[in-house]
């Protein structure tokens, strides 16, 4: 077997400055470094199973699939039995944000390879929007360190939508241009401003516009039901993919214009089942369909796995195997133009590849890596070392002042003894919201809580500039049936602190507590802290390994359910509630915002 042994990134020659290698491996007149015998070889291009293959590799890449690798076993060659088992491409994450993992990009690797991935495409436009074009510069540097393949998309929207909130810092075309020629930029993260796209904005369109000529892919995201005009304009614009849908009808009419629709099944957004009908139960095409997480975090990367667990839940609508595998293989290299470099086990490719005892139940007992094999029976083998940030990464967590119950308070208008509000409505293991309304009662001038209808309040505190701005609202959905908050400054896009609570002493607290330590998510309760996640670099992510990481996310999740709360991954939900790029209600530093109609809204109607 080959040795275990630290690891970092593998160095890889390209394709064409080791063909002549590659050939004489093929030949037999050279050895190969690694030979993998008696596997069953899932072939994604031809969609079979091929009994009784050899595998041969040298440089990092494949030299020869084929029926019987004798003639490129040397003295030097390693030489690994399959056993009949499965030979599957290493899995590829086609759309994903490594901040949601509550961990930096080396720990995401480590909590993820034992579950077979080995190329992800990131979006780092969470720490983009506390750091800017520095923050993705220090995302894509630690990416192209890893043993695994992680490539970066440009962050496009920063801010998300221009107007209706203000975050850390902003993003241009001229930016994203200057990204184009960074050496692991594969293309444009997700176009969140969508009605930007329909109208022409000229950042909208200078992005998109460096991007096309660079030859990278446009990253999509159309959050709106709406398949009219708008729809049609913003795919004119560009965007080639969509991971936002959630209807069967929203792949289909994606996968009509030429784009990819991505079906996701992240920590709480549920939309494969739904969507996987398109090609299940009308028939289209399951190569223009690519299966990604969007958001993971690290309880989930470790209960419950990362594309694996994808790719059993899309076998489990319907899919044959083959089929879920090419849509976590070679749809997403083909999508990204990585074809020739990964997705496939085949002559050139980078011998990323599993070892797999049950196709159906995808039992991953081996993962490799380039040639190297870095995990086995779901434990890490390889020692990957941790990632430093920088000091300029941390300390960004600026209130500006203590905060009180009294910023809590909402006022009611002059002489009210009740209210009719608007209330932000979560949706459980969904991205979106609803616009719902409550009638709340005054007390002292200041608008109730309604506990027992499962009406509690929402606050944004601004934390980029130390203004010490408090704007606040309802929400509804979380359950809570006891007197706590939980604030976290891990809050998409604009990243300002979300806190939501019953009892505004704790929701101070709470809100001060991440101004302590720099960021992250934590929950009180009649002054207790209950749990906390520190997040100290960019106030998104742990500068802890990822098993420390996921045990505090599980005690954050455990004390959740103590004050009442049920969702499933209620953390990755609040987490959302200031994302004014997806229907229906959101809040952010301008206000109430009415994402249907992208205007800010009273909290009174």
């Amino acid at each position: 077997m080959p040795d275990t042994k630290p690891v970092q990134s593998t160095e890889l020659k390209p394709w064409h400055a080791v063909a002549p290698l590659l050939v004489d491996v093929a030949m037999g007149r050279r050895p190969a470094d690694l030979v993998v015998r008696n596997g069953r070889w899932v072939n994604v291009h031809s969609g079979e199973v091929i009994p009784a293959t050899d595998i041969a590799i040298v440089a990092g890449r494949f030299a020869y699939c084929g029926p019987d690798a004798s003639h490129a076993i040397g003295e030097k060659t390693k030489v690994v039995d399959a056993m009949g088992r499965y030979l599957v491409p290493g899995l590829c994450d086609a759309h994903m944000h490594v901040e949601s993992g509550m961990v930096t990009v080396t720990e995401f690797c480590r909590a993820v390879i034992p579950h077979g991935t080995t190329s992800m495409f990131i979006d780092p436009h969470e720490i983009a929007n506390v750091l800017g074009l520095d923050g993705v510069r220090l995302m894509h540097d630690e990416a192209m360190a890893q043993a695994i393949n992680v490539f970066v998309q440009m962050s496009s929207c920063v801010p998300s939508a221009p107007g209706l909130e203000n975050a850390g810092a902003e993003l241009t075309a001229e930016d994203v241009a200057e990204a184009m020629d960074w050496p692991n930029i594969i293309g444009l993260g997700e176009v969140m401003n969508f009605p930007g796209v329909a109208a022409n904005d000229a950042t909208m369109t200078g992005a998109i516009a460096a991007t096309v000529k660079a030859g990278k892919t446009v990253g999509g995201h159309y959050a709106s039901p709406d398949l009219g005009l708008p729809f049609h304009g913003y795919v004119a614009g560009g965007p080639e993919d969509d991971h936002e849908g959630t209807r069967a009808e929203d792949a289909i009419a994606r996968v009509r214009q030429g784009m990819k629709a991505m079906l996701r099944l992240g920590s709480a957004w549920y939309d494969v089942a739904s969507q996987i009908k398109a090609v299940t139960e009308q028939g289209l095409d399951p190569r223009n369909f690519i299966l990604c997480t969007d958001d993971s975090h690290s309880g989930t990367l470790f209960n419950d796995g990362h594309m694996d667990r994808v790719v059993r839940h899309a076998i489990a609508q319907g899919l044959k195997p083959v089929t879920a595998i090419q849509m976590a293989t070679i749809n997403a290299a083909e999508h990204f133009r990585l074809q020739r470099e990964l997705g496939s086990i085949a002559p050139g490719r980078r011998a990323d590849f599993l070892i797999v005892s049950d196709l159906a139940e995808l039992a991953i007992d081996e993962v490799f890596a380039r040639g190297v094999r870095l995990a086995r029976s779901g434990r890490l083998e390889a020692d990957i070392p941790a990632y430093d940030y920088p000091a300029k990464a941390k300390n960004t967590v600026r209130l500006g002042k203590e905060l009180a119950a009294e910023d809590f308070d909402i006022a009611a208008p002059e002489g009210a003894n009740h209210v009719r509000a608007r209330v932000i409505g979560v949706i459980e293991n969904q991205a979106p919201t609803r616009a719902l309304e409550a009638e709340l009662g005054v007390e002292d001038g200041v608008v109730a809580m309604d506990r027992r209808n499962d009406v509690c309040q929402i606050a944004l505190v601004e934390r980029h500039r130390g203004t010490g701005q408090v704007t606040n609202g309802f929400v509804s959905g979380f359950g809570y049936m006891q007197d706590c908050a939980m604030a976290s400054s891990v809050a998409h896009d604009s990243h300002h602190i979300i806190v939501v609570g019953t009892n505004k002493e704790d929701m101070a607290k709470a809100a001060n507590r991440l101004g302590e330590v720099g960021g992250g998510v934590v929950l009180f309760s009649k002054g207790r802290e209950l749990a906390l996640v520190e997040m100290p670099i960019a106030g998104l992510m742990s500068d802890e390994r990822a098993e420390v990481v996921a045990r505090k996310a599980a005690k954050l999740t455990g004390a959740m359910r103590e004050m009442g709360c049920t969702l499933n991954n209620a953390y990755m939900q609040h987490s959302l509630l200031a994302l004014v790029v997806i229907p229906e209600l959101r809040i952010s530093d301008t206000g109430i915002i009415d994402v249907s109609n992208f205007r800010k809204v009273d909290l009174f109607l």
